[in-house]
């Protein structure tokens, strides 16, 4: 291995998770995974924005000791962005490999957010390290990667904003297993935004109401309805003294719609608990 390479592998130490994340699991999906690495499977994280596939992503690496670069997809990203690029300093060119080429030669788990939201012909890269062969060609620098023994791909995306011009091909889809995330049951809900916010116990659960009255309204003139994420907000703002109908107004109605008549609506809601 060259001083560079070294210097590399070194540098993956710093995507390793020091601090064990909290994550309250709700079904058997912490030994389905640990049994899709065991394998090496890639694996599809499906749910909606907010409902914890990142935190579970994050506690995983954690629980198996391996690095996490984490690579938040939009639609600007190039396959470049993820494979690596040539370089210009004052030694002249050099060689930079990028998120998923560094994942791939040096064993850590490459974690793809959103991926839908990259364009498909970028997404295509990973194809080759996501079946039999898990290799990532390198055009660019005429070098074949074979992925280190630790490495997997896992992607994410929330099923609710696929269209016909985002979503993933059928041949990337069928590289993965997958594990369908959703919010959690009311009590389990409220024990999270209780451990994660500070709010009492009492406060928490209303503020779960909240939201599943708000995910009842998704498709009938809400998009999204109000994530367990925003419930930790609202839950953070009102442990420091925010008044609870202000911490609801700016933590989970304001942010989901613009719209007066359901803004209303919501606010009824969040009265009708506060």
């Amino acid at each position: 291995m060259t001083d560079a390479a070294a210097g590399a592998a070194a540098g993956l130490d710093a995507y390793r998770v020091a601090k064990e994340p909290y994550y309250r699991a709700v079904a058997d999906e912490i030994e389905l995974y640990e049994a899709a690495y065991s394998v090496r499977m890639p694996m599809m994280l499906k749910g909606p924005t907010g409902c914890g596939k990142t935190r579970f992503v994050e506690y995983m690496a954690w629980k198996l000791g391996k690095p996490l670069v984490t690579v938040a997809c939009n639609e600007d990203m190039t396959a470049s962005d993820l494979v690596g690029r040539f370089l210009l300093d004052a030694n002249g060119t050099r060689w930079q490999d990028g998120p998923l080429t560094m994942a791939a030669r040096f064993g850590g788990i490459c974690y793809l957010d959103e991926v839908v939201e990259a364009r498909q012909d970028t997404t295509v890269v990973i194809h080759s390290l996501t079946d039999a062969r898990r290799i990532l060609p390198l055009e660019k620098k005429g070098e074949i990667v074979e992925a280190h023994p630790d490495f997997q791909v896992v992607i994410s995306y929330n099923p609710g904003y696929q269209s016909l011009m985002k979503d993933l091909k059928q041949s990337t889809k069928q590289r993965f297993g997958a594990l369908d995330f959703s919010y959690p049951e009311h009590e389990v809900e409220a024990e999270i935004v209780v451990h994660e916010s500070g709010v009492e116990l009492e406060a928490a659960k209303k503020l779960v109401h909240i939201a599943e009255h708000a995910r009842n309204l998704k498709g009938h003139g809400l998009d999204e309805g109000i994530s367990t994420r925003m419930l930790i907000y609202a839950g953070s703002l009102i442990s420091r003294g925010v008044a609870p109908l202000a911490a609801c107004r700016v933590a989970l109605v304001r942010p989901i719609t613009d719209d007066p008549d359901m803004r209303n609506a919501l606010d009824s809601a969040v009265t009708t608990y506060f």
